[in-house]
């Protein structure tokens, strides 16, 4: 896995290098603009935003929220720069995050939800150890996995 790999939260300096950040052409209707998200965050106190960092460089976008009294997570926002795709940097950021959501007191389940043509989230939400179970209202596949004492691994698989 890739050590250079952190989450940070977004503060002013870090605002334009996330909405700056682009997906593939034929992802970039997949999941909402960064821009449009960080809006969304500066009016919903829930919201937990976050700049993914790798090789000192801002190369991804995620956010969460808890809910059910704290007892789960909801990941909502989940992308990786076009140019940084394809290298762990996912992966990696998605192990980082699992673990940050596992040391919140409380927090027993996470959720995420994704479009069902994205393939690539899928295949990493899968192998992270979501299991799907069910679709939400707006045709989204929910995919559920508890939080467990190896954060950041899925049952079955060690770091």
């Amino acid at each position: 896995m890739r050590d250079d790999v952190r989450l940070i939260p977004i503060g002013p300096d870090e605002r334009a290098a996330v909405a700056a950040l682009r997906l593939a052409d034929d992802q970039a209707d997949l999941v909402a603009s960064n821009a449009e998200s960080l809006d969304e965050a500066d009016h919903d106190p829930a919201a937990r935003p976050r700049a993914v960092v790798a090789g000192g460089r801002i190369v991804g976008f995620l956010m969460y929220e808890l809910f059910d009294g704290g007892r789960a997570a909801n990941i909502y926002r989940f992308m990786i720069d076009r140019a940084a795709q394809g290298r762990g940097v996912g992966r990696a950021a998605l192990d980082r995050l699992l673990a940050e959501i596992a040391a919140l007191p409380g927090v027993a389940t996470i959720e995420i939800c994704y479009v069902p043509q994205n393939v690539g989230a899928r295949r990493l939400y899968a192998a992270a150890g979501f299991v799907e179970v069910g679709v939400d209202e707006d045709g989204e596949i929910i995919a559920r996995r508890p939080v467990d004492a190896a954060a950041g691994t899925p049952p079955g698989r060690r770091p």
